[in-house]
């Protein structure tokens, strides 16, 4: 029965352990964004703390009596997966920034400790196991594989399971809930005194982290959202999602436009194609800015692949958004979205899947691109955008890459982007007929330069080609 019990601590743990690191990216995203850096950050820091863990836990069970041990391990761990969450919320705000140290300073705040301390189980229960040197080797490659299983399982049912059914500091409440019933378990055939004080200590966590709530009006399963009033514009409102202000739209009137890089999209597309409505495929809906424009505009259909299917019901409850017959969502992965549309039937294709300042890598590359240009009419018109800053190496690398598939391209920035002398929104453009960059000078807004063939091409020249094997975009992509 000891053995039995032990082996569930080693797999409740190293479960434990594997659902912090995965809630951790959504626990800190609203301070340090989404990306390859911010995991990167995080899976580092637990590494670290489980070796750290791992070592103290082996110290300890051959100088204390790792009987007594067990219990308070686990009921300390759990306890600290409880206020992880507040532990980020609070010191949050002071080290906001993308990055690579106040991410790893924020996920040692917020989870090195419980996944430290959860990391000492495997080798008190190593300890607790051994009846005789004989079985060592069965005893901790058992246990090693028990901790496996233990992180399969906790990884699983946190990234298909809890992060879509409910929010990240809840799913830390459960965590110590478990644990530090377990540690009660442990506690009380030693002493009760620990395991009341464990219970008592897990409960007021619980009440004192849940004052302190996450920055957030909405928690999807991928970003924490807030919707905030402008005061610019009265009826105009904001989408921010993590660190970065995702739209702005105005909720009475679908037909403004905020932003400047939306309304340089509005003019290629108005140069380039005749007038009347049009069938648009989006890759990205936010705050669904561009479809609320067209529909109100031109009439024109919408087909939004958005990855966070909450984003929609946002847009219907808090930015204005009226669905009907003109708008089909498709919910998933854009790239597996793209792959359902009937080939050769769209006018114009809108890349906007930027989360923060990253962009998923997988929605940049050759590949990706040729499968937007066979849905395109032979006319149609792939505009996208991109946000770089000086050397703006994968502003050029996405330009380049798009030269290998469009018959012609083109860039839209202003000047001072372009000879890189400042960084922001740079709208590229794609198509297989000639682009009219005349057309275009006359309705871009004032200051906005038009590149287009072999301008284009010079500006993109020695860039790097992204594609399915190699797009390297966290790395070439530079922040202000």
């Amino acid at each position: 029965m000891r053995r039995v019990l032990v082996s569930v601590a080693v797999f409740v743990a190293a479960a434990a352990v594997l659902v912090l690191e995965i809630v951790a990216g959504r626990i800190m995203a609203p301070y340090v964004g989404v990306s390859l850096q911010t995991f990167t950050g995080i899976i580092g820091t637990i590494l670290a703390a489980i070796a750290l863990g791992a070592w103290a836990g082996g110290h300890l069970a051959d100088e204390r009596d790792p009987q007594r041990l067990m219990g308070p391990v686990l009921i300390a761990g759990g306890v600290l997966a409880v206020v992880s969450p507040a532990f980020v919320y609070v010191v949050g705000p002071d080290l906001a920034g993308e990055g690579p140290v106040p991410i790893i300073v924020l996920a040692a705040v917020g989870f090195f400790l419980p996944a430290a301390v959860l990391s000492m189980v495997t080798p008190i229960a190593a300890k607790l196991s051994l009846d005789t040197l004989d079985e060592t080797g069965s005893v901790v490659g058992s246990l090693s594989a028990l901790g496996t299983a233990g992180a399969l399982f906790g990884t699983f049912i946190t990234g298909f399971v809890l992060i879509a059914a409910m929010p990240s500091q809840p799913i830390t409440w459960v965590v110590g809930i478990v644990l530090v019933t377990l540690g009660a378990v442990f506690s009380w055939s030693a002493s009760s005194a620990p395991a009341f004080v464990g219970i008592a200590a897990v409960l007021v966590a619980i009440t004192g982290s849940a004052a302190l709530a996450a920055p957030c009006d909405y928690e999807t399963a991928y970003s924490c959202a807030i919707v905030a009033d402008r005061s610019d514009r009265p009826t105009t409102k904001a989408l921010i999602l993590d660190t970065f202000v995702n739209s702005v739209v105005d909720v009475e009137d679908p037909t403004y436009l905020s932003s400047r890089y939306t309304r340089v999209m509005d003019a290629v597309v108005q140069a380039q194609l005749p007038d009347g409505p049009r069938h648009v495929v989006y890759i990205g809906g936010g705050g669904f800015t561009l479809p609320r424009y067209y529909e109100a505009t031109a009439g024109s259909l919408a087909t939004v692949l958005e990855i966070d299917d909450s984003l929609a019901q946002i847009a219907i409850d808090d930015l204005g958004l009226v669905a009907g017959p003109w708008l089909s969502i498709v919910d998933g992965d854009a790239r597996l979205g793209l792959l359902s549309l009937a080939a050769g039937q769209h006018d114009v294709a809108v890349g906007d899947a930027f989360s923060g300042r990253s962009v998923p890598w997988h929605l940049t590359t050759e590949e990706f691109l040729v499968d937007i240009r066979d849905r395109l009419v032979p006319e149609g018109l792939y505009v996208v955008n991109v946000i770089d800053h000086p050397p703006t190496d994968f502003a050029r690398a996405q330009l380049a890459t798009m030269t290998q598939v469009f018959d012609h391209v083109a860039v839209v920035a202003p000047a001072t982007y372009l000879e890189f002398e400042r960084g922001g929104n740079f709208v590229l453009v794609g198509s297989s007929v000639p682009i009219d960059g005349d057309g275009i000078e006359r309705l871009v807004p004032e200051g906005e330069m038009v590149l287009v063939d072999g301008a284009a091409r010079d500006w993109a020249d020695g860039a790097v080609i992204l594609t399915d094997d190699f797009a390297p975009t966290d790395q070439l992509l530079s922040r202000p």
